[in-house]
């Protein structure tokens, strides 16, 4: 989990804070100087740490905190300001420029996930409705050019290659001009990378940015990497000036010393950010979500924004309407497991929450509970899905036989689906209540 260790570490220096009615400058003092250490075991670079952890000391020992009648709180929301802050203060966008297509050019070095991320990359545009060509520039890697036609496909784009004996920029320019072409708005282009930078492989990646000039370059970086990540992105910004950072497996770094880092080191934003292994696991990075979330304050616009995504809405007002007239049945049910399973793990929802992640960090939520509770429905006729009082004992016998579980379990999940009906009710489904209910999505 992201920044879990740092996040742990901050909820306990401000319970202490929260202990005391006033505060004092010692208090403050000595809460800094654990978040000062957070940060560094976090892997944070010494001087961002320092500079960090005086901010928040020069604002909280002002009149504006210590007369204040929740001064403890008031530090809480000055650190939240300042994280914020360091990580870029807003969503940093794509460059658009006035005639298409634009042209991206992701580097970094090899195993940092540039591919994947190409294709990560592409499908995040394509779902926003933009045309992108995806471009295989990496003709020294074996098998590189096929990765990138495979994970092409999979998202739905083309890919634009010439096999490994032409130059990389000819590959690019030869893009290009098809992209103008065929109106593909976005030119995306998988470099070459390797172990460790060198002068071939930046030579290389300025001939084709001298040449093709493109609009943006996004480097590639592993967050799990630490603060070598951080060294890795001043380089490459020394040599090619790169214009944003992808954080790739953000979901698996627990300190996050990267991201917290990288903008105040490089000066250039972290654009997007790696969460998960599937080709939709990218996210647009937002400094002040992410700075809720090491709070422990949730993040509810992303899930919002996901659920938007990813859920159908025509299914969604089908379900709002089935709720207004309280005739909520199993084929409902079962078409909300294939609505959520889109959102990803139900960990990762629910962290989302305000205040679980923290509850959450030692429970193991299995998530195919929702194919066994499938497994259970679909074992179902029709009839007893659309009229679950048909269920008598033999039948619950042959459903339970039908999907492995037990009779126990078929039991649990009608009572379940009793008290939703129930509580439907309530809340405005029952005769004479006239209040509207909406959907959150």
């Amino acid at each position: 989990m992201a920044f879990e260790g740092l996040a742990d570490k901050l909820s306990a220096a401000f319970k202490r804070l929260k202990s005391k009615g006033k505060l004092s400058e010692s208090d403050i003092k000595e809460a800094m100087r654990e978040v000062r250490l957070a940060l560094l075991e976090a892997d944070v670079n010494y001087k961002v740490a320092k500079e960090f952890t005086a901010r928040v000391s020069e604002r909280a020992v002002g009149a504006e905190v210590m007369e204040s009648l929740t001064p403890a709180q008031m530090v809480v929301k000055i650190v939240n300001e300042e994280l914020t802050a360091l990580m870029g203060g807003g969503e940093s966008r794509l460059a658009s420029p006035s005639s298409p297509p634009a042209i991206v050019m992701l580097c970094g070095l090899q195993g940092a996930g540039k591919t994947t991320h190409c294709a990560k990359l592409a499908l995040m545009l394509k779902s926003k409705g933009h045309r992108p060509l995806l471009v295989a520039a990496d003709v020294y890697r074996p098998a590189a050019v096929k990765q990138l036609q495979v994970l092409g496909s999979r998202v739905g784009v083309p890919v634009f290659e010439r096999g490994t004996e032409e130059k990389p920029v000819e590959i690019c320019r030869e893009a290009v001009r098809r992209a103008k072409d065929y109106g593909n708005d976005f030119v995306i282009i998988d470099t070459a990378g390797r172990l460790q930078i060198d002068e071939a492989l930046m030579d290389e990646l300025g001939e084709i940015k001298e040449k093709i000039a493109p609009h943006e370059i996004l480097l590639t970086v592993d967050a799990m990497t630490g603060q070598e990540a951080v060294n890795v992105a001043k380089a490459f910004d020394e040599k090619l000036s790169i214009t944003g950072v992808i954080l790739t497996k953000l979901d698996g770094d627990t300190r996050g010393g990267a991201a917290l880092s990288v903008r105040s080191v490089t000066g250039k934003p972290i654009k997007f950010a790696g969460v998960g292994e599937k080709l939709e696991d990218l996210e647009v990075f937002h400094p002040d979500r992410m700075a809720s979330r090491i709070l422990g304050m949730g993040d509810v616009l992303t899930l919002i924004e996901e659920a938007q995504m990813k859920i159908d809405q025509k299914e969604a007002e089908k379900m709002s309407r089935k709720l207004l007239q309280n005739k909520l049945d199993f084929n409902d049910l079962l078409a909300q497991f294939a609505q959520v399973k889109k959102m990803g793990p139900i960990k990762n929802i629910l962290n989302k929450f305000p205040g679980m992640e923290k509850q959450l960090k030692d429970v193991d939520i299995d998530d195919r509970i929702l194919d066994r509770t499938a497994a259970m429905i679909l074992s179902m006729t029709p009839e007893e899905r659309e009229k679950p009082s048909l269920i008598n004992p033999s039948r619950k016998r042959r459903i339970a036989a039908g999907s492995g579980m037990q009779v126990e379990d078929v039991n649990r999940l009608l009572k379940q689906l009793e008290q939703m009906q129930k509580v439907v009710k309530q809340m405005g489904g029952g005769k004479g209540r006239k209040r509207r209910m909406r959907l959150p999505f």
